[in-house]
């Protein structure tokens, strides 16, 4: 896909993976909305943004409610005048032990990181045929791939949000609508404020312009997917995948500090 010229809703688009997604379309030549929740916040990122002949758009909305996807949607289309590639990048975490976690929180996950892609995406679809040559984005986790304990409502969430891209991919197979699923390993974001653990538990953190800028080029290519976290990651999926009990007895050695290097991780 040429990104020259298309026009790009981001949700989440105001800090982290969505900031520098929107910073990386831009320099390309797309045409750029970004969604957020806080109107601070999506207004600062939108002046952050602006640079001669950049056409960047703001939008305020909640994408974990019906009212605020309906917005987004509404206000990216008059912004933009259509809609070639959405991004579905807003998420949220709570990290602990699944009987300490409040209901409210892992159904606030759910909502945001799995109901929301999958229900902004099918009111998207329309206006995404229309382009005729289209893209949808979801952003899901490295722990989608392998899970880690303390975040099982999580990695659930991330792994149903994968597995909605790829059946949709199937889907759409044909229809000038391509789905491609990008899995972050640990990033420097806001998001990952509040998480002590560091790369002896497995929380390397790369910056989310790397991040953004393999997504990119997952685009541009037609990749399936973007798996990042390097070669460690790479030999963590197989092993998990041929050896799942190795994996197990590995986290087991890690599980006391992890949990308590975790235990305040929010972002919701």
């Amino acid at each position: 896909m040429n990104i020259t010229g298309k026009r790009v809703l981001v949700t989440g688009g105001s800090s982290g993976i969505g900031l520098a997604l929107a910073q990386a379309f831009l320099a390309k030549g797309a045409k750029v909305a970004v969604s957020g929740r806080r109107p601070q916040v999506v207004m600062t990122a939108v002046r952050s943004l602006q640079a001669d002949g950049a056409e960047i758009h703001g939008i305020v909305a909640d994408v974990a409610t019906a009212e605020g996807r309906a917005a987004t949607l509404k206000q990216a289309l008059a912004a933009l005048g259509g809609l070639d590639i959405l991004i579905n990048n807003a998420g949220g975490v709570r990290a602990g032990r699944l009987e300490n976690t409040s209901e409210a929180d892992i159904q606030a996950m759910i909502d945001v990181d799995l109901v929301a892609p999958i229900l902004l995406t099918r009111s998207a679809l329309p206006a995404l045929r229309s382009s005729g040559d289209a893209m949808v984005v979801n952003i899901s986790s490295g722990l989608a791939l392998v899970g880690a304990p303390f975040y099982a409502t999580y990695a659930g969430v991330k792994a149903g949000l994968a597995r909605f891209g790829e059946a949709l991919r199937r889907e759409l197979k044909g229809e000038g609508i391509h789905v491609l699923t990008a899995y972050p390993a640990g990033t420097d974001t806001p998001m990952m404020k509040s998480n002590r653990a560091g790369p002896e538990l497995g929380f390397s953190l790369e910056s989310a312009g790397a991040v953004a800028a393999a997504i990119l080029d997952g685009i541009a290519s037609g990749a399936f997917d973007i798996v990042r976290g390097g070669e460690a990651r790479a030999q963590m999926i197989a092993l998990n995948r041929e050896n799942p009990s190795a994996v197990d007895d590995r986290f087991l050695g890690l599980k006391e500090s992890l949990e308590e290097a975790v235990r305040d991780h929010s972002a919701l």
